[in-house]
């Protein structure tokens, strides 16, 4: 009998025990801002629908978190989305057990961005519920179907983008304006380009002293000087952006802009437009021709000064572009100067392109950055242990070996030129140049993809990594070292490959014991100094004055 009740309270006990709390994030998209001022919209919809779901499952001890993951206006197709970014930085603090979408596409729209998704969720444990797409992920048909969902939701983007595409190019072969914030010098007006008189005699003036001057910079400080500043803009909601000194790219961007000739620009193509020009054609070409010749890459117009800065592009291009920063957050820009007819190539921090006063930045010779950032990576490519702790975790010891000489054999293809960081698919995401150490990020997914497509070469099982984590970063410390305005990067010490006695500081040397000798005696010098090579200066005149380099004559 006590026995029998002790069993019986065990069991009642057991189903009044509540169940654990699994805590559920709610996230909503809408892919164009078009009805969100309203006060219902397709986000509260959707947020409804998911709630209603997560009350459903009360008794699985389902509770919706109160923050709210909405990202309204933003496209499926880029997982740069701060609703998102906030979500998936919850996720792996362990706040947020499931997540609750109203369908799959609402999440992505990209299949390789769903499996990063699915895979960030499982090595944290968080689940991901549809609640109008019933599917198990746990099992193969599961998995299966929503590959089929996501293609099919990736096949209606890339439709819907081309349509978009196609529309925009046939609307401006037409020569029609196809919308946007309309330049200085004009105003949009029922979905047409007007000439806004006051800015286009500030266009104007920006021609005419651009063929004054003939330099940018310089035409940025007498534009500073004469008060002329950026169109300014107000929004629907209030905003007011713009009236704020022109910069100089905003400037470059003026004098090529082709709707000043009247023309709309499309793809490498120029038609002409519907709207009024405010630049006449000699003032148009003659800039154009002023600002090839100004950038280092040959004359010419039309097609073939085209091809020719393409060319250039492609044989001295700078690789490391729009991936390198320094420790500031600022963007190394290339940047390229011809003196006495040879090309010089830099990575100079922003605030230094912009001219900005008293900014402190970078200006490192490109070649020596990215000698640095390939001979690095052959470095750690050919490093056994680092290839297997960053993308060959669980292999085996022959899968092993397949990676080890995939690694060493990909290295081999980064030379001085660094072409492969210039192709589509390179690992390569960001580099931060610091004063202290640089850092190279890379993107571990495509490095995995890269060394497996480079197994393939070598018979064999194909590899199938696993890398430990989504960026992999590469540490290097160094220390800058300023020459002038350019600054050296310095990795390790310092040392001479030649070990030998310096000729010219033994021949000062020389000459200082004899100049002491002779003071000390109070007699002339009775040889002539040690010439100096060269490439040293030459010394300042004694008659002028006294200098440490010529000992004083007595006075017998």
């Amino acid at each position: 009998m006590a026995r029998g009740r002790r069993e019986t309270a065990r069991r009642d006990g057991g189903a009044s025990a509540s169940p654990i709390h699994r805590r559920c994030a709610v996230y909503t998209r809408k892919s164009s801002d078009e009805g969100l001022e309203q006060s219902f919209h397709s986000l509260h919809a959707q947020r409804d629908a998911c709630e209603a779901y997560i009350a459903s499952q009360k008794h699985e001890g389902w509770v919706g978190l109160p923050q709210l993951y909405d990202d309204g206006g933003l496209s499926g197709g880029s997982m740069d989305r701060p609703a998102l970014r906030r979500l998936l930085d919850d996720v792996k603090a362990g706040l947020v057990d499931i997540v609750v979408v109203y369908k799959v596409d609402r999440l992505t729209r990209s299949l390789a961005d769903f499996a990063k998704l699915t895979e960030l969720f499982d090595a944290h444990g968080t689940s991901f519920v549809s609640v109008t797409q019933q599917f198990n992920t746990s099992t193969s048909m599961g998995r299966l179907t929503l590959n089929v969902l996501l293609s099919f939701a990736q096949f209606e983007r890339e439709v819907a983008g081309e349509r978009i595409r196609d529309k925009i190019a046939l609307s401006k072969r037409r020569g029609m304006w196809v919308g946007g914030l309309p330049p200085l010098g004009y105003d949009g007006i029922d979905r047409k380009l007007v000439v806004n008189v006051a800015e286009a005699e500030t266009v104007r003036l920006i021609f005419q002293r651009y063929l004054d001057i003939g330099s940018i910079a310089a035409l940025k400080e007498a534009l500073d000087g004469a008060g002329i500043r950026s169109k300014r803009r107000c929004f629907s909601d209030g905003r007011e952006v713009g009236d704020v000194p022109l910069s100089r790219g905003a400037i470059y961007q003026i004098l090529r802009n082709h709707l000043y000739r009247g023309e709309i620009a499309h793809r490498g193509e120029v038609h002409r437009g519907n709207h009024e020009a405010i630049i006449d054609a000699e003032t148009w070409a003659a800039v154009q021709a002023m600002l090839t010749a100004g950038s280092g890459r040959g004359r010419g117009s039309g097609a073939n000064a085209q091809s020719a800065m393409a060319a250039v592009d492609a044989s001295s291009g700078s690789p490391l572009g729009g991936v390198v920063f320094d420790d500031s957050g600022h963007r190394l820009s290339p940047v390229t100067a011809v003196r006495r007819g040879r090309r010089y190539r830099y990575y100079v921090s922003a605030p230094l392109v912009r001219g900005a006063r008293d900014a402190e930045g970078l200006r490192i010779p490109a070649p020596d950055l990215e000698a640095l950032v390939t001979s690095t990576l052959r470095a750690h490519l050919t490093d056994p242990a680092w290839a297997i702790d960053g993308v060959g975790a669980g292999l085996d010891g022959r899968q092993a070996q397949r990676l080890i000489a995939a690694a060493e054999a990909y290295s081999g293809s980064f030379d001085a030129a660094s072409k492969r960081l210039r192709s589509a698919a390179q690992p390569v995401t960001r580099i931060v140049v610091g004063r202290q150490r640089f850092t190279i990020e890379l993107d571990a997914a495509v490095l995995a993809a890269l060394l497996a497509e480079t197994a393939t070469s070598v018979p064999g099982e194909p590899l199938q990594l696993a890398p430990r984590a989504s960026t992999l970063t590469i540490t290097v410390p160094m220390h800058t070292l300023r020459c002038g305005k350019q600054v050296r990067i310095v990795v390790g010490s310092v040392e001479s490959d030649r070990r030998g006695p310096d000729q010219q500081l033994v021949a000062l040397v020389s000459d200082a014991h004899r100049w002491f000798e002779d003071l000390r005696d109070g007699r002339r010098s009775r040889s002539p100094p040690s010439p100096l090579p060269r490439s040293a200066p030459s010394p300042t005149s004694a008659a002028s004055s006294p200098s440490p380099s010529s000992p004083p004559t007595s006075s017998r």
